[in-house]
């Protein structure tokens, strides 16, 4: 017997093609299902005068795709798991994880450069971002960028930016791999907590057997972990802080950085068991607030 799922996405083109992915994928694994795709403008999407680090992980991309899940008008609802709060809403649990696109953040320059131009200002409304930037290129200037993805590109090549930091996975689902210059490894740029992880949030109570061979455990577990550093930290998008956790067969590796109120910043490591993966990013989180308490 067939049954239809609403799914439920912003309305931007990559938050669609995210959500097209994760009903193509389920489709594969249960041919049963039939899908409606339902497209609605967030507030996170019409705030402009905001920061991305304002935005995203305060749930103001999800707010009103929330609301439409409590209220029946879909089923599920397809996010970014890096927008998400770090504290689930108990009614509106997530369901299933993609496996993890690259986690990674990559720069981007204008179509025919090779280097990025010291003139021009550099594209990120990441503090995360921008504080590791600056550690790799001195002498560049930070100009805050919104809008969705081909619109960055567009005042990118217009010449009013010598490049952009954008995340590596977004591009690689709008098919844009070529726009590419560097991707930065760990060492370089930390990643967002759970970057590259699509999330399927919907109800409690309801029945979701047909996403059960789409979710991921790996990314299960890794993002238990990166989520537990940066809600220990009690760090919402205010305070700059990147985690980025790596599974090696049982073992999982953790990378963190904090930045407190007063610009100090600290980075470290830590592994242990992936069964131990929220008391990892608990652990890092206080090893990271201790040593600048102390310094």
């Amino acid at each position: 017997m067939k049954r239809t799922v609403r799914v439920g996405s912003r309305d931007s083109v990559l938050a669609v093609i995210q959500a097209q992915i994760v009903m193509k994928a389920v489709k594969e694994t249960d041919p049963s299902v039939e899908f409606e795709l339902v497209t609605i403008k967030t507030t996170g999407d019409s705030d402009f005068n905001r920061n991305a680090d304002e935005v995203s992980g305060k749930g103001l991309f999800i707010r009103e795709l929330e609301q439409a899940i409590a209220d029946g008008s879909i089923d599920i609802a397809v996010h970014s798991y890096k927008d998400m709060p770090h504290e689930e809403t108990v009614d509106l649990p997530v369901v299933a994880l993609s496996t993890r696109d690259s986690p990674f953040d990559v720069l981007v320059l204008p179509q025919g450069a090779d280097v990025p131009d010291r003139l021009r200002p550099v594209g990120s409304s990441s503090l995360r971002r921008t504080i590791q930037f600056a550690r790799l290129y001195d002498r560049f200037t930070i100009k805050p960028v919104r809008g969705n993805v081909p619109t960055r590109l567009a005042k990118l090549d217009n010449g009013e930016y010598a490049a952009l930091i954008l995340a590596h996975a977004g591009l690689n689902r709008l098919s844009l791999q070529d726009r590419v210059s560097r991707v930065f490894t760990p060492d370089e740029m930390i990643p967002a907590a759970s970057q590259g992880i699509l999330a399927v949030q919907g109800r409690r109570g309801e029945n979701y057997a047909y996403l059960d061979r789409f979710h991921s455990r790996r990314s299960e577990i890794v993002s238990r972990a990166e989520r537990q550093f940066l809600k220990t930290l009690g760090s919402g998008c205010s305070s700059p802080a990147a985690v980025f956790a790596q599974l090696h067969n049982n073992e999982l590796h953790l990378t963190g950085m904090y930045v407190d109120s007063s610009g100090r910043m600290e980075t470290g490591k830590i592994s242990g068991g992936f069964d131990k993966a929220e008391q990892l990013g608990e652990t890092l989180a206080k090893q990271l607030q201790t040593r600048l308490d102390k310094g």
